[in-house]
């Protein structure tokens, strides 16, 4: 049994339903762990609430990918902490990427805190709550499906990530890499899509890498073959990719699966092979180029996006240039550009100095996202006109008369 660093106040028991109400901030994968918590709020019995001002119990789902989403929630928290003293029938858990194994300076810096948890741990969270307020948390997460998930639903099939680029603190949070079974992925995209479920996504920080530490070995091909025998799901996407781990395999079951989405999300980062060097990501512009070449010749009607950080610890105007040619060569239907932002615990806030002027990121992240917008307008056409055959017929089949009524 968990226990809390903070002594469990227990309210008297009343005829009303204790309300919740679970913040996210982040990635995918944080919605998605946000989704399966908030269903074992409502299997022990909670009411959700939008009124997190008032909510008994209140969750932070927090992000330290960036140093924004960081001040985001700890802004959140403060006001909270503020809003709640001296209410200690409230409750507050923060759990996500801020939370990591050491929590000390977290517990000094807020005090009123009363349950701090790291990713996916979520049973500290409902004992908390559940004894606070009298309720029996167990089994409350067996199969914890979102009651009434959206049309287009995340499912987590591996978590954690082995590539320990420098920039990044997700492996030192989220753990080395966990890939969860078929079976119980099957399963519960089974019980999505009879909860009406049409579009799937299944997530990883590392996607390409499912089920290599499995026994036997699967890869996502093989995942994805299974999904796609589901009756009444219509779409299947994953993400998010590794130039190194993209196999044949996997763009081959892209290509012949009908319900598997002709998209891939390959970040790239940086187009100079000195940076990319120092990021570890284990491939060259070249070899990244040549990826994009073989996806192309496979999948000719492919759409890709990707990730570019600018910025990064000692980059130059001609290293930036680059990462130009790359977006100017491969013509990203979308990219999604972020200045690096320095990230303590990483091995680059450990071994490198942080030497490019804040402002500098800021100039050169414009002229990179202004830079890409001009190439996304040849391939957004044919995207729209795909997606709006797919909107229609999900549409006509759940008789959703406003959304028809709004694409009319």
């Amino acid at each position: 049994m968990f226990q809390s660093d903070r002594p469990v106040i227990r309210v008297p028991i009343s005829s009303k339903l204790p309300s919740y109400h679970v913040w996210t901030v982040g990635c995918q994968m944080n919605t998605s762990d946000s989704e399966r918590l908030s269903s074992g709020f409502s299997n022990m019995g909670f009411e959700p609430t939008a009124d997190i001002a008032n909510a008994d119990v209140v969750v932070l789902n927090t992000c330290v990918v960036r140093q924004s989403a960081e001040d985001t929630a700890t802004g959140l928290l403060g006001r909270l902490g503020k809003r709640m003293k001296g209410n200690d029938e409230r409750m507050i858990a923060v759990m996500g990427c801020m939370v990591g194994p050491e929590q000390r300076e977290l517990k000094r810096r807020f005090p009123y805190v009363d349950v701090w948890a790291r990713p996916q741990e979520f049973e500290p969270i409902l004992e908390t709550a559940g004894m606070r307020h009298g309720l029996d948390p167990e089994g409350c997460l067996s199969g914890a499906v979102p009651e009434n998930p959206n049309i287009a639903s995340f499912i987590p099939i591996v978590h954690g990530c082995d590539k320990f680029c420098t920039f990044c603190i997700i492996p030192y949070r989220r753990g080395r890499e966990n890939s969860r079974s078929s079976f119980d992925i099957v399963h519960e995209a089974e019980m999505m899509v009879a909860r009406g479920v049409k579009d799937i996504t299944l997530l990883g920080q590392n996607v390409d890498s499912y089920g290599h530490d499995l026994r036997p070995r699967v890869d996502l091909a093989d995942l994805m073959e299974q999904v796609h025998e589901i009756d009444g799901l219509e779409r299947i996407r994953f993400q998010t990719s590794h130039p190194n781990d993209m196999s044949i395999r996997i763009l081959e079951v892209i290509r012949d699966l009908p319900k598997v989405c002709e998209m891939i999300n390959l970040p790239f980062q940086a187009g100079d092979d000195t940076i990319l060097a120092n990021m570890r990501r284990g491939y060259t512009s070249g070899q990244y180029l040549d990826k994009i070449a073989q996806i192309k010749e496979i999948i000719p009607d492919i759409t890709l996006t990707t990730d570019l950080i600018v910025g990064f610890t000692g980059e130059t105007d001609a290293q930036f240039e680059r990462s130009m040619d790359i977006l100017r060569s491969v013509e990203f239907a979308k990219v999604h550009t972020s200045e690096y932002s320095y990230r303590e615990g990483t091995f680059a806030s450990r071994k490198m100095t942080d030497d490019v002027d804040r402002d500098v990121r800021r100039l050169v992240k414009r002229q990179s996202t202004s830079s890409s917008g001009k190439f996304k307008a040849k391939t957004t056409q044919n995207s729209l006109a795909l997606n709006l055959t797919y909107l229609s017929k999900v549409v006509n089949e759940i008789n959703y008369t406003g959304v028809a009524e709004a694409i009319n």
